[in-house]
């Protein structure tokens, strides 16, 4: 007999069934509790609800049988060294063969006389039916008398099929959990009533019951549908009692000042469009009246960097400092140009600081300075921009009054990366504001499950002038035709941009190349750097002879990359051949062309940014994906590309094409699988967060409900360990 009274936090060793070796498996499986152990959830169902008489039985059919075992023999085929257990058994309509291979324990564990249920797929072998290795499990005579069918576990219903491991197969996890779910498990709703009425929610006890046994497959649905929710439900609550506490965080006060926003808006050489007079109007309220952690989310292009300087602008004439941290040194160098024009006339102090050196203007003087007299001055109460890339979190910096840290493409950075700019001010102990800055358009959904902590800005609105960039799928035998177009667009004084593929010379597949868990980043790096040299070798060689053509890779050294875009940034290069390192912020107006190698390599977003880095004056604007695969799923991703300007309804698409785990890059991650689900679901996402703001309003410490504040623990620390 199984213990009565078991609970949810009882190690998973007291279910009946479990011995040191599963122990062992489920471990492994992360599988430690009860909970664990119930919250494994079946990921599909095998139908075999039909139940049939064998006369009634046809080829190919999937179903359910109930017979006796009349005939079971052993043979061993010696060609292929396998064993045959073949059976014959009967109910009162007629008889079938049963055949089960490899599997030797079946022939002493039902002789003859056994009645079972059986579920398989009906096959023909000549005139004669077979089952060929159906799942099966023994009833005895009492119950055949009984409801037998509420009991089944593997055989004659929709049966749960589970994520495996070496010595744990679906069978074994239907034997473990269907007597757990009967016996007298303590299995107290933890949800408010409230919640679960208003949201149509399935009870736990049932809900636990329908996924793992389900009569109908809408009820399994249902009760899916009530841990997704529960699951979003928890991660906003999460991400809302993060912001909550920071909201109680001494932070830097930046004055409000209107009339200085006011003379940077006007001092600038072209009209800010409305989402960006909006988000620098949410920026500036937010220093001044609450500690900040706000993602910008902007389209390619859409003008993010000139809301950041307006907001550097503000912090720096309150007295304090900024850190504006770039994922490349390309970048950097960029946004310390950008600044530097955009803030000439208010007298301001700017540094570049990488790994390889500093340089700092001030007072309209630019020129290099020793990164220990940066520190210095980083560690006094100067008030200073630095712009640099992971150079900023060095050891040995210190910033002394630092107000405000700008994350330029906040992805690519750790969260130990960005904590440690966000360490509290040696001197006043205020924890600096933080503006995150992404060009890869997030779904507002996903941005609230993901940044629920955040406060959110979008630019969704490309500045005036702008025109829609042209973009073709160009296959092999058109090319010749696109490099001819390129020389036209050189003749009028243009550039072009040509990216190489990911992988090129290798035997691996692009899935390979992606999956940042089984290529190493310099593995990455090698196979770019030998793409770009060849298609460089051929485009300065034999297609285009009589021009510049350039070639930019992430292993170059600093100064030369720097040269590099400083001459093409000239127009003293006219073709730029590059890896992906160009896929982020780079900012060329006066090129015209872009050339993707190898297209179908790219997700759609980073397609996006590719293109993104042309379009960027009045001049017309192409984009040419290259692409020599005829998978219809391919072609369907980059007809995509070639019809959507929006990279909001890109990331719309690239979301239902790809699933959650590749879009976000987050499939062996260990994000739950249940809140991976639900990220295809609007209504819930909304709901979710409608209800844990109503949770929030009522109580906060959710000490109202006991077992709920339970449960939010319990899923606190599993996101801890996430």
């Amino acid at each position: 007999m199984m213990n009565l009274s078991l609970k949810f936090s009882d190690p998973v060793f007291k279910v009946r069934g479990v011995g040191p070796r599963y122990l062992k498996y489920l471990n492994k499986l992360g599988i430690k509790t009860i909970k664990d152990l119930l919250w494994h959830f079946p990921f599909r169902y095998e139908d075999f609800s039909q139940i049939k008489k064998i006369k009634d039985l046809q080829p190919n059919e999937v179903c359910s049988i109930i017979a006796t075992i009349q005939k079971i023999n052993l043979y061993r085929s010696f060609r292929k060294r396998m064993a045959i257990i073949n059976a014959k058994a009967d109910d009162d309509t007629g008889t079938i063969n049963i055949i089960w291979f490899n599997q030797l324990y079946i022939i002493k564990t039902i002789p003859p006389g056994t009645t079972l249920s059986l579920s398989g797929k009906v096959k023909a072998q000549g005139k004669r039916l077979i089952l060929s290795n159906p799942s099966y499990e023994i009833i005895s005579h009492q119950k055949l008398e009984e409801d037998f069918f509420k009991d089944l576990k593997h055989t004659g219903r929709l049966v749960p099929i589970y994520p495996e491991t070496q010595g744990l197969s679906s069978r074994t996890f239907r034997y473990l959990i269907k007597p757990l779910l009967k016996n007298n498990l303590e299995l107290g709703e933890y949800l408010p009533s409230f919640i679960i009425e208003r949201y149509k929610l399935m009870p736990l006890r049932q809900a636990l019951n329908q996924i793992h046994f389900p009569e109908k497959i809408e009820y399994a649905q249902q009760a899916k549908n009530r841990f997704i929710f529960e699951s979003l439900l928890f991660s906003q609550l999460y991400l809302l009692k993060i912001k909550e506490k920071l909201d109680l965080l001494p932070f830097p006060k930046i004055q409000l000042d209107i009339d200085l926003l006011k003379s940077f808006v006007a001092s600038l050489p072209f009209n800010l469009t409305e989402p960006q007079k909006k988000s620098l109007w949410e920026i500036a309220k937010n220093l001044n009246q609450r500690p900040m952690n706000r993602l910008l989310i902007g389209e390619v292009g859409s003008g993010k960097t000139i809301v950041a300087i307006g907001a550097s602008l503000l912090t720096i004439k309150s007295k304090y400092q900024v850190a504006v941290m770039a994922p490349t040194e390309i970048l950097a160098q960029q946004h310390f140009n950008k600044f530097k024009q955009f803030l000439r006339n208010y007298k301001t102090r700017i540094a570049l600081l990488t790994s390889t050196g500093a340089k700092i203007y001030d007072d309209g003087l630019e020129g290099k300075i020793s990164k220990r007299s940066l520190n210095k001055i980083i560690n006094s109460d100067l008030p200073i921009i630095v712009i640099g890339t992971h150079a900023l979190i060095q050891k040995n910096i210190h910033f002394n009054k630092l107000g405000l840290v700008i994350v330029d493409e906040q992805h690519r950075f750790g969260i130990e990366q960005r904590k440690k700019l966000l360490s509290p001010n040696s001197r006043t102990k205020e924890i600096p504001h933080l503006l995150s800055l992404t060009a890869t358009p997030i779904p507002r959904t996903l941005a609230l499950v993901f940044y629920g902590d955040m406060e959110l800005s979008i630019l969704d609105t490309l500045p005036e002038g702008r025109k829609k960039i042209i973009t073709q799928i160009v296959t092999p035998k058109n090319k010749n035709k696109v490099y001819e177009f390129i020389r036209q667009e050189i003749l009028k004084g243009r550039q072009a941009f040509v990216i190489c593929p990911r992988i090129e010379e290798t035997n691996l597949s692009p899935l390979d190349i992606n999956a940042p868990n089984l290529v190493s980043l310099a593995e990455k790096l090698n196979y770019e750097v030998k793409a770009v040299k060849k298609e460089y070798k051929k485009l300065s060689e034999e297609i285009f002879p009589d021009l510049k053509v350039g070639m930019l890779h992430g292993k170059m050294k600093t100064e030369e990359k720097e040269n590099i875009m400083q001459q093409f940034y000239d127009n003293k290069i006219n073709i730029l051949v590059s890896t992906s390192v160009v896929e982020v912020g780079v900012d060329i107006p006066n090129a015209t062309v872009m050339i993707i190698e190898g297209a179908e390599h790219f997700g759609l977003a980073q397609l996006h940014q590719f293109r993104g880095r042309v379009g960027r004056s009045h001049y017309q604007s192409y984009c040419f994906l290259f692409t020599e695969s005829s998978s219809k799923t391919i072609s369907s991703r980059l007809e995509a590309v070639a019809k959507y300007n929006d990279g909001f309804k890109l990331a719309e698409i690239d979301l239902s094409l790809r699933g959650p785990g590749e879009f976000l890059g987050t499939k062996q991650s260990g994000v739950p699988d249940l809140l991976m689900h639900s990220l295809l679901s609007k209504e819930m996402i909304t709901q979710a967060r409608e209800a844990a703001l109503n949770i929030l309003t009522i109580d906060t410490t959710f000490k109202k409900w006991p077992l709920f504040l339970a449960s939010f623990k319990d899923f606190v620390m599993q996101a801890h360990r996430l």
